[in-house]
């Protein structure tokens, strides 16, 4: 039996004796690129079956099939957890969607807050770069990345039994650290390049489903604080601890 070095994210359903189409662009991938061919094995999920090992039928130079033969691995679903950032620039951004995916946000919100830059994202480029996360990491589950929303009308419209992590950089060196909070739905929110207004530190810390925080004794940039955020509730609350 050869050895499936390759784990590819597809939509279909997964299933013994299951057979699954390939795009032009994975057939392209597996069979250009990687240079895969008739019985050779791959790795796949879909978020929702687990993992299993497939093995290729047909290879084209447009088209493929797999033939699904057994699950390697059960579907692992993260902990209920939204990451909420505000986008910053194209490299920063793609890095913190990569890094949420590969270290367990269920879903991913990038948000406009009173000093974000960034007026628009490429949401299908953000959900491709989160599928490439899952894909290298191991996950059976890829967070969704929602179209770009306003901070305000999500707050107006926070679902109450969700905590929200509200990681604010003026409590740098304040010690305010993570206490746990009922519930196991809970978001993380990250602030801009430029901080937080005054208008939104004050609505948030009056917020009875907000948790300010601190990230250490220093200002870390958005895309760091992001990963230290995730590590902090991961450690505190979610599935590393």
């Amino acid at each position: 039996m050869k050895t499936a070095k390759i784990r590819l994210y597809v939509e279909h359903p997964l299933g013994q004796g299951q057979t699954i189409p390939l795009s032009r662009d994975q057939a392209h991938y597996l069979f250009g690129v990687m240079r895969q061919g008739v019985g050779d094995a791959v790795l796949l999920f879909n978020g929702r079956d687990g993992e299993w090992r497939a093995e290729v039928a047909e290879a084209g130079k447009r088209s493929g099939t797999l033939v699904c033969e057994a699950q390697t691995t059960p579907q692992r679903d993260p902990p209920d957890l939204w990451l909420l950032f505000a986008p910053i620039k194209k490299a920063r951004t793609d890095f913190i969607v990569e890094k949420a995916a590969e270290m367990g946000a269920a879903r991913i919100v990038p948000v406009q807050t009173d000093f974000t830059n960034s007026e628009r994202i490429r949401q299908d480029r953000l959900q491709a770069h989160a599928v490439e996360a899952a894909e290298q990491c191991g996950g059976t589950f890829v967070p969704e990345v929602t179209g770009l929303q306003k901070l305000d009308t999500l707050l107006t419209n926070w679902p109450e039994e969700r905590q929200l992590m509200f990681c604010d950089e003026a409590l740098a060196g304040a010690g305010a650290t993570l206490r746990a909070a009922g519930g196991e739905r809970w978001a993380i929110l990250i602030g801009p390049e430029g901080g937080f207004s005054e208008t939104e530190r004050t609505r948030l810390s009056a917020l009875p489903f907000a948790h300010p925080v601190s990230l250490g004794p220093r200002i870390l940039r958005a895309d760091t604080a992001a990963v230290a955020a995730l590590t902090v509730w991961q450690q505190a609350l979610g599935d590393w601890a």
